[in-house]
């Protein structure tokens, strides 16, 4: 039986250059070929409404689709729902823990902090857009 492969994970942004900038530092990934920033100065018509990374391995896509309002979860809080977020996985919890700095320096907000769980440590955080990127050891 043939089934629909998923290629891609769209995200709304309010600045798609921005979000795919942040995106392309945190998981490594790389620009579409004719997506990537034009020359310091230069006009960017690309990034005002679609872009897209890849993994190097070309196993996952991660768009980005301009929008004029995004509305940032307020998860855990109850009032903005997640609607979609994120899991990413490290191997230990050293690398989470040398990844929290790194991935506050890239602009997130620190959500949520499960990190001494023995069980299932994680943290959870707000892109600059207010979505949701969980970062697990596994």
């Amino acid at each position: 039986m043939t089934v629909p492969i998923l290629r891609a994970f769209v995200l709304d942004t309010t600045d798609a250059r921005r979000l795919a900038e942040f995106y392309r530092e945190l998981l490594d990934l790389e620009y579409r070929k004719g997506d990537e920033p034009p020359p310091a100065g230069s006009d960017d018509p690309r990034g005002r409404d679609w872009l897209q990374l890849r993994a190097r391995d070309d196993a996952f896509r991660l768009s980005f689709q301009q929008t004029t309002g995004v509305r940032p979860t307020s998860w855990p809080g109850d009032e903005i729902p997640q609607q979609a977020h994120l899991d990413t996985s490290v191997p230990s919890l050293a690398e989470l823990n040398r990844q929290h700095d790194r991935i506050l320096a890239l602009g997130a907000t620190l959500r949520f902090d499960r990190s001494t769980d023995l069980d299932e440590p994680l943290r959870a955080y707000a892109d600059p857009d207010g979505h949701i990127v969980c970062v697990f050891v596994s």
